[in-house]
């Protein structure tokens, strides 16, 4: 058989087993249902109350927006509170998120972001029940989940019910990183987590409540409307991106791998129509791929805009793994022409990392192996933690 002929066999057994999983895994998307989906386990606990939504553009139930579902149910809303990105999530990371009014719906919208991170008094006032759904991917760093501590401790302090509608985890099927020193605990890492925790929503802010975690050793009254047909080694693609610079199902599994480097002077595509899907700096040693950051909506004034950064395409690659990929950070440092240079902001660096160790070992040489040997025993204690509180396979 000619080389030619073989090459054809086995492209068309690759499509045939890419279409065979593709359609695998829509089939079992397509028999799964949020929390949110599931009104029929929830709407009779907000009949005759008075409810605050703590949601974001990903909380939806189809095509329509929570809000807009209670509201027609006949479901009494008072105020939407907005984390990170906004309500309408189109807010760059970082950026002052402002109070408002929702032209929709006409409801107040607060924000839960910058000097106002946790509910105040005067804002729950009047409310009966807090309901939090916002799809989360899954990493300490990732904002929204500090958002729901931070509403849970003030539900607990006010005595208000707090109801999780949950949802799936892109990055649910493994458990890996550091975990939190919490003297270096910020918004981007308020829990003794890794960096890759393994949890849903529900789960983790079950784990948050039964660990103590909260200020005052406080117990939220919590209730969470699990996933149905869901499990953790389930292929998740949210229908919606969770916020602008996380577009696609590719960056939010490189995430938890490259998100170090925003406490460097390599840039992650923002700024790029690959949004952590591309790293790179002005450094012609990081690798042949280039790209240009330039300033854009949802990525203002983007790391290395107007430069030309070399660096690596990954937006290709397989990234669906079992382990943080420490190789890229690690490498990007060793080619760094001024080293005492590459860590822009050690600090925010450390902050990511869950401590100075990383940054230091990098510094030091350590290998992958020996930075991912000293990972292991509080790994091991969290995953034992993790254990008493999983709602999934």
């Amino acid at each position: 058989m000619k080389l030619q002929a073989i090459k054809n066999i086995i492209i068309a057994f690759l499509y045939f087993m890419a279409s065979a999983c593709a359609s695998s895994q829509t089939e079992t998307n397509k028999n799964l249902k949020t929390g949110a989906e599931q009104t029929n386990l929830y709407i009779s606990d907000l009949k005759s109350k008075t409810v605050a939504l703590v949601v974001n553009h990903t909380s939806t139930i189809g095509k329509t927006h929570l809000a807009d579902s209670l509201i027609s149910l006949g479901i009494k809303i008072k105020t939407i509170f907005a984390p990170e990105h906004g309500f309408r999530g189109t807010a760059d990371a970082g950026e002052h998120v402002k109070n408002g009014i929702d032209k929709k719906t006409g409801l107040p919208i607060v924000s839960l972001y910058g000097s106002n991170k946790k509910p105040s008094a005067a804002q729950l006032e009047g409310i009966d029940i807090v309901i939090f759904d916002i799809q989360d991917v899954g990493t300490r760093f990732y904002t929204y989940t500090s958002t729901m501590h931070y509403v849970m401790e003030a539900c607990a302090e006010q005595t208000k019910e707090l109801l999780i509608l949950d949802r799936p985890n892109p990055n649910g099927h493994y458990v890996d990183g550091e975990v939190l020193n919490k003297k270096f605990a910020s918004f981007v890492g308020l829990n003794t987590i890794p960096v890759v925790h393994g949890c849903t929503v529900g789960e983790l802010a079950q784990m948050i409540n039964g660990e103590g975690w909260l200020g005052g050793n406080k117990k939220c009254n919590l209730k969470v409307i699990k996933c149905l047909n869901y499990n953790h080694s389930m292929p998740y693609s949210p229908p919606i991106a969770p916020s602008p610079n996380l577009p696609n199902l590719q960056s939010m599994l490189l995430y938890p791998s490259i998100c170090f480097f925003e406490g460097t002077v390599v840039s992650v595509g923002r700024g790029t129509d690959k949004q952590f899907q591309v790293i790179g700096s002005p450094n012609p040693k990081n690798g042949s791929f280039t790209f240009k950051p330039e300033d854009k909506a949802g990525a203002t004034n983007p790391p290395q805009e107007g430069k030309l950064c070399y660096g690596l395409d990954l937006s290709k690659i397989n990234a669906r793994s079992s382990k943080i990929n420490l190789k890229y950070v690690i490498d990007f440092y060793n080619n760094s022409e001024d080293k005492t240079k590459f860590f822009s902001s050690p600090s925010f660096f450390d902050k990511l990392a869950g401590s100075d160790s990383l940054r230091k070992q990098i510094i030091a040489g350590v290998s992958e192996q020996q930075i991912r040997a000293s990972w292991k025993n509080d790994l091991d204690k969290y995953k034992a933690i993790r254990k008493k509180y999983l709602i999934y396979e």
